[in-house]
């Protein structure tokens, strides 16, 4: 592949700049596709081509991968790999467990087969038991695949262990569902943790009541998840420029964002240091509005 240089002449991707060439462990820029390229198909050629360099993940989002011909979505995963970006699928795991115990490991393997690098869980969806989580992250290792299992803030209050069980790495019995909805971010730490010790490559961390707006982020919260699982195995939902902002200046450029198509170039000018802070001048105000 050409250098990046021969595509950005404001930007190069050095060491000891805002982030190293690909593939890349931090400043990681994970985009939304490829639902929206299903009204032409070649949308997503269109912006790889274009923005690959700029790019180092493509999520299938809402199981629409679910919906595609197998042809189709070899075709997305070998035009992602062309460009060096890894493609993962969003939430859909969840839908499985109806099948059976089996029929995940079918899943992991059929995913493999079309292509898929990344392997994301949904663990307030899948509703499982702690082990059976981090059962399912070893199978997707086991198959040759990275896995993403994704938190959220919010957690069953039947989920919640009692004071006395609260230690890392301890078996939780399960309880009866309840209805009541509670938030417990240490919960959420101690969980991504053990399933980062089971061999996960990344914590995604869902934007709902964390980072969905930035007028009601919570700031507080994401300082005690990057604090404790770190800048590199930590991605969030930035739904937004605004909140896409606000991470790259609390925390710098090398922060894992995942960001709609349509916000690639503009996260790129907040990360890169050679544009300085008043990045609107180099594209022009204008650009920001589109």
């Amino acid at each position: 592949m050409a250098s990046s240089h021969y595509y950005y002449g404001w930007k190069s991707f050095s060491e000891d700049e805002d982030r190293p060439e690909k593939p890349r462990r931090f400043g990681v820029t994970e985009i939304r596709g490829p639902d929206h390229c299903l009204a032409g198909s070649h949308d997503l050629e269109d912006i790889l081509e274009s923005l690959g360099e700029l790019v180092d993940g493509l999520k299938f989002s809402g199981g629409s991968h679910s919906l595609m011909s197998k042809d189709f979505i070899r075709e997305i995963t070998d035009l992602a790999h062309r460009h060096n970006i890894y493609v993962s699928t969003g939430d859909w795991a969840e839908h499985l467990l109806r099948k059976g115990p089996s029929s995940f490991k079918q899943y992991v393997e059929d995913c493999k087969n079309l292509g898929f690098d990344t392997i994301e869980l949904n663990a307030g969806l899948l509703e499982l038991p702690e082990e059976a989580l981090l059962r399912f992250v070893r199978l997707i290792k086991c198959g040759g695949l990275k896995a993403k299992p994704q938190f959220s803030i919010k957690f069953d209050r039947s989920d919640i262990p009692s004071a006395g069980d609260r230690a890392f790495g301890a078996y939780i019995a399960p309880h009866p569902r309840s209805s009541e909805i509670v938030e417990d971010v240490d919960l959420l730490i101690r969980r991504a943790e053990r399933c980062l010790e089971a061999g996960a490559d990344m914590i995604m961390i869902d934007a709902d009541d964390v980072c969905k707006y930035a007028e009601s982020l919570r700031a507080d919260i994401i300082a005690k998840i990057i604090g404790r699982l770190g800048l590199e195995k930590t991605m969030f939902e930035a739904s937004n420029n605004k909140t896409s902002e606000w991470f790259v200046k609390s925390y710098g450029p090398k922060v894992n964002l995942f960001i709609d198509h349509s916000e690639v170039m503009n996260l790129e000018c907040l990360r890169g240091s050679s544009l300085g802070r008043n990045h609107a001048s180099v594209l022009g105000s204008s650009f920001f509005l589109i």
